[in-house]
């Protein structure tokens, strides 16, 4: 398993300095998110500092680009680093697509599976194969020579998908080439949704579910005292909260054992009682959504954890850390890096 840091992109004179930190702390990538600020620019400064990193969105709003804007950014990205770029892409939710960008949301899945085809195709269209893609929600056919960037050295980048529900899980196991698996995605989750559903839509595909990475985000609780315990439990109580208010991510609460957790937190957030938000991920949540260890256990918990099931973690804890904890938590990514170093 290869190890990221979860990263926020800020001003761009900033990112050469988080991706200097996450190269000498350990990592083998950061996985930068798009929220206030977009995913790509931050990915290319970073990148300037820190060439041999792995970069990836984590990923980019698909529907406010048209496929070639993507296919571009993307295909700059994968000659800037060398061949270590994925394409992460992800639909947001209808209000931020319809009220923030102004753009179509309707029939999300079918929609994203179109963007992800039309992307793949201009990505061969660059390499001076026709552009020829006709599909329900993109038609792109024409590039000539001018205006294509060309052919590069590397393999064409990655392109990887979020995926939470069965529809959309199966497919990206038939288009692309890996999943970013919601952060609510527990181990109980992985066995028993994303690996299933991949591997169906891989067969669709008449591919092998290898072929296709499955990107986990990872909550820690991690400290050697109770005090550090307790923030580290009380940050992973913020981010979950958070991550479960949304009604489309219910049915993992459900599912696992902990039914109407979502209406609940949404009940609060509706008052903006964010205390009560937090209150109802109560501590068996803890216990089954996230990672808890001492730091010189944390490697052992990953990888027994997820060795078999996950391709790449994310070390979403890690987000905003301090220069000391960022630290350990890349020796943490060292350890787990080596010792899986030859599965698979």
């Amino acid at each position: 398993m290869r190890v990221d840091v979860m990263t926020t992109p800020s001003a761009l004179a900033r990112m050469g300095d988080a991706a200097r930190a996450a190269r000498r702390a350990g990592f083998d990538g950061m996985v930068l998110a798009e929220g206030a600020r977009t995913a790509f620019s931050a990915v290319t400064a970073a990148a300037l500092a820190e060439p041999d990193l792995d970069f990836a969105t984590g990923v980019a709003v698909a529907f406010p680009r048209s496929p070639m804007i993507t296919a571009q950014n993307a295909w700059e990205l994968q000659e800037l680093t060398g061949g270590r770029f994925r394409l992460g892409l992800g639909t947001q939710v209808r209000t931020h697509v319809v009220r923030r960008y102004g753009v179509e949301f309707d029939r999300p899945g079918p929609r994203l599976r179109d963007h992800v085809r039309a992307v793949k195709a201009c990505f061969a269209a660059f390499r001076g194969e026709a552009l020829d893609h006709r599909g329900e929600f993109h038609e792109l056919t024409f590039l000539n020579r001018r205006w294509s960037p060309g052919p590069i050295a590397f393999a064409d980048p990655a392109v990887d998908v979020a995926a939470v529900n069965p529809w959309m899980l199966q497919m990206a196991g038939e288009v692309a080439d890996g999943v970013h698996v919601h952060p609510l995605g527990h181990p109980g989750y992985l066995e028993r949704h994303v690996l299933p559903g991949i591997a169906q839509g891989a067969i669709l595909g008449g591919r092998s579910p290898g072929d296709v990475a499955v990107i986990v985000p990872v909550t820690t609780i991690v400290g050697d005292d109770d005090a550090e315990r307790h923030a580290s439990r009380e940050a992973a109580r913020t981010a979950l909260s958070f991550y479960g208010s949304t009604p489309n991510y219910a049915f993992i609460w459900d599912e696992a054992g902990f039914e109407g957790t979502t209406e609940r937190i949404r009940a609060h957030r509706g008052a903006g009682d964010l205390d009560a938000m937090r209150a109802e991920v109560t501590d068996d949540h803890l216990q089954a959504f996230c990672t808890t260890a001492d730091w010189d256990h944390l490697a052992d918990a990953l990888v027994e954890t997820y060795r078999g099931s996950a391709d790449r973690l994310v070390m979403y804890s890690a987000a905003g850390a301090d220069p000391e904890t960022l630290e350990r938590y890349g020796a943490v990514a060292r350890d787990v890096s080596r010792r899986t170093a030859h599965d698979g």
